[in-house]
């Protein structure tokens, strides 16, 4: 199969953690669906296009920034004691958080769409966005400094074991087939990364008259660094000699 392949650079990102709020986390990797989204809005798609993201990269550092907060309750009245604005008689507190930043942000990315015949299209959508792109908040620009339709295959490592240059997403069920290698800097043996539930895509679900909301398809997934690939082991590569974690 084929994928287009993006390496990305981005100077500070945040990829918000959707249960944090006066403090907004960020994920260490954008999430399946903030990558997702970005190809969609780029190609100019309409309706979901289905596809597979496997996601790596790494971040020098992180910092914090300031956010102006809004928070209001439906059908309170405004009061001038307690709320900032007055949204045609209803209240809204105006406040400061903070966002959590990463640091020179570098990202690679393939994305493999289910339906291959659509491989130009997103590569020429990504080759020539019809705007800036960003990922995360529309402020986190991102450089795209390559583009490229690779061919993904599984292949066998023959010769040693394969060190990982960045930090991954990999789905349970790569996992679950044991071929990572967990380690740390000691050499010593880990059992596991971190992990999370990630938003791929989503479904409409009615829930009353008139009333929809989105319903996720979460993916179990590890967060690992500083692994290996086992010898004898067999991994979907690119045709450049990256790993691929669908």
């Amino acid at each position: 199969m084929q994928a287009i392949r993006l390496k990305i650079y981005q100077q500070t990102a945040n990829y918000r953690v959707p249960v944090s709020h006066e403090f907004r986390e960020s994920y260490p990797l954008p999430p399946y669906s903030t990558v997702i989204g970005m190809v969609h809005y780029l190609c100019n798609f309409t309706k979901y296009h289905p596809m597979n993201i496997s996601i790596q990269g790494s971040s020098n550092s992180t910092t914090s920034d300031f956010f102006t907060r809004y928070e209001f309750k439906s059908g309170m009245k405004f009061e001038h004691s307690r709320h900032q604005l007055n949204a045609e008689g209803f209240g809204i507190s105006r406040g400061i958080g903070y966002t959590q930043l990463l640091v020179d942000v570098n990202l690679i990315l393939h994305i493999i769409p289910q339906d291959q015949s659509e491989i130009q299209m997103i590569y020429e959508g990504l080759r020539h966005p019809r705007e800036y792109p960003s990922i995360g908040r529309r402020e986190d620009l991102a450089v795209f400094e390559s583009v490229k339709i690779v061919n993904v295959e599984r292949q066998k490592l023959e010769d040693g074991d394969y060190d990982i240059q960045y930090a991954s997403y990999i789905p349970q069920s790569v996992i679950d087939q044991n071929i990572i290698n967990l380690k740390d800097s000691n050499g010593g043996s880990l059992k596991r990364g971190t992990i999370y539930e990630l938003n791929k895509d989503y479904r409409l679900v009615q829930t009353r008259k008139g009333k929809f909301e989105r319903r996720w398809n979460k993916i179990p997934t590890i967060y690992l660094s500083n692994y290996q690939i086992l010898e004898g082991k067999e991994c979907l590569f690119d045709s450049d000699g990256y790993p691929v974690f669908i």
